[in-house]
């Protein structure tokens, strides 16, 4: 569970601001999502492949 202690005199947007970026660097919303269907562990594995080469691919076009 995210807290977020609200300090003196600090404004809710603020506050807001900060709760936002813990929800989103946590992942809550992503592992919902990620569970609400079974995926077979070679289709996750073969998804990690491909954007791994992916990546590659851009890091070699930006080398060149």
């Amino acid at each position: 569970m995210i807290k977020i202690i609200v300090k003196d005199g600090e404004q809710i947007d603020r506050a807001l601001k900060r709760y936002k970026r813990k929800h989103r660097n946590v992942k809550v919303m992503q592992n919902l999502r990620d569970n609400q269907f079974y995926t077979k562990k070679s289709v996750k594995r073969r998804r990690e492949i491909q954007k791994a080469s992916y990546i590659q691919g851009l890091r070699d076009q930006e080398e060149i």
